[in-house]
């Protein structure tokens, strides 16, 4: 399966398509979205057309996220359906296999998930220590772990409700407000730097 994406309308599809053909990708997605849309369609249908052991083809591994925290996520969702990445051109170009030789990239982007969970846990720790400051001393209740944190962060960066977060982690909306409240205001207050400011690969107008 190959993917290609763009942010501009203005931009052309027409070269990444012709790689990924000439890659004999059997069905194509295509998408033009820009960096304010939560939501990538396409790529969620190519994936969930993708089988174990399927490949998924990008031309430049920055077409497979806008920014870290998207590469990140897909390459741990490529991993845990048991998918391929194939990436065809830049300094990453090759095949890359979850359970293969090339596990390794999917091993580099879990320790970058853990390295965004820590800056999470960090922020976290500050915000309390401000509320306490403050005069409050509730603290952020021990259901919330920093793992839990970071899926409720991801959800709510795609515009689902805090209800409906809190129903899939398991806990209750107030438990869920405080420890995202106490995030938010350790982010406002700290100059700790999140990964997912940083941009994947080139801007765009470069194809």
């Amino acid at each position: 399966m190959g993917y290609a994406r763009v942010s501009s309308k203005g931009q052309d599809l027409a070269g990444q398509v012709r790689a990924l053909k000439a890659a004999e990708c059997v069905r194509i997605y295509v998408e033009k979205i820009g960096t304010r849309e939560k939501i990538r369609p396409e790529y969620n249908t190519a994936l969930a057309d993708l089988r174990p052991a399927d490949t998924l083809t990008v031309t430049m591994l920055d077409r497979l996220g806008r920014n870290m925290i998207e590469l990140i996520v897909s390459a741990q969702d490529l991993a845990e359906r048991d998918h391929r990445l194939e990436i065809l051109g830049g300094s990453l170009s090759g095949m890359y296999d979850p359970q293969g030789a090339g596990k390794v990239l999917f091993v580099l982007f879990a320790e970058m998930a853990e390295v965004e969970r820590e800056f999470i846990h960090e922020r976290t720790l500050i915000g309390l220590d401000t509320a306490a400051a403050n005069g409050n001393h509730g603290g952020r209740p021990p259901a919330i772990d920093g793992d839990m944190l970071a899926v409720a962060l991801r959800r709510r960066d795609a515009k689902e409700s805090v209800t409906a977060i809190a129903t899939h982690l398991g806990v209750g909306r107030s438990t869920l407000y405080r420890a995202l409240a106490a995030y938010d205001e350790a982010a406002a207050t700290t100059d700790v730097p999140r990964i997912t400011a940083l941009r994947a690969g080139p801007p765009d107008n470069r194809r």
